[in-house]
């Protein structure tokens, strides 16, 4: 990973300009720009908060912030997902008119949303505040837990990227995967309302499940977050990672005839 590593601080300014490029296109023609990147999961979140307070009747404390301190982390891995899946054949025109090293497309992609990830955070914090939630020292390891996301997803991207490219049915696994993925994660309920071994096998084949914990221990609850088990998420991350990586090496050396 020292290859890689060396070539994006090389073409860091190209990387800048793709995370600048993903962004703007983003956001082309809308009104309100990056405002409906936070909106979707506010907007989530008061749908989520009528369904199961009024209409279900769930007792938990401060039910707006619980749920929003999932799905603002769900919301960029979703969007990080579908976009980092066709981002090579969205942008197939700039593959065969110049070269750079590809993978910086699906990294540029996991950066951008993760850029919206942070800026939708404020409106959590003053959501805290609102309800009365603790804002403890312990919040000084989010940036850990961001960057254990930002490597998982980077391994996911790398991996879906070419793979849409060799097989373009991928992008309706992929839909169909996330809408899974969702309810298979913590984020309308906790995992104390699991059964332990359920929980336990969870936590062994979703990462995310981990990652959504620890933002909850820290931002809902205010707790203590566990470094051991994060500390074995991040591992899992970097070794998918690495994985993905050479398996988008080894896809990349005929990517361009199939775009």
């Amino acid at each position: 990973m020292v290859s890689p590593a060396l070539e994006i601080v090389r073409y860091r300014s190209l990387l800048r300009n793709l995370v600048a490029k993903d962004l703007k296109v983003r956001y082309k023609n809308s009104a309100l720009g990056f405002v409906w990147s936070l909106l979707n999961p506010l907007l989530l979140m008061l749908v989520f908060t009528f369904v199961f307070t009024q209409l279900l009747d769930q007792q938990i404390p401060d039910f707006p912030v619980f749920v929003l301190t999932a799905l603002l982390p769900w919301t960029w891995t979703a969007t990080a997902v579908s976009v980092g899946t066709s981002t090579l054949i969205d942008n197939a025109p700039l593959i065969n008119k110049v070269y750079f090293p590809r993978y910086l497309l699906p990294v540029s992609v996991v950066m951008s949303t993760g850029m919206n990830f942070v800026l939708g955070l404020p409106a959590l914090f003053l959501l805290m505040a609102v309800f009365g939630r603790p804002f403890t020292q312990w919040m000084l390891y989010i940036p850990v837990i961001i960057l254990v996301q930002g490597i998982f997803l980077m391994a996911l991207v790398l991996f879906l990227a070419p793979l849409h490219v060799h097989l373009r049915d991928t992008m309706v696994v992929v839909d169909v995967g996330l809408t899974a993925w969702f309810f298979l994660t913590p984020i309308l309920y906790s995992v104390e309302m699991i059964v332990p071994e359920l929980a336990a096998w969870m936590y062994r084949i979703n990462p995310m499940a981990a990652i959504v914990a620890e933002y909850r221990t820290i931002l809902y609850e205010g707790g203590v977050p566990d470094p051991l088990f994060m500390g074995r998420t991040g591992v899992t991350a970097l070794i998918m990672l690495v994985l993905a990586y050479l398996f988008f090496k080894r896809l990349n050396r005929n990517i361009g005839e199939h775009l």
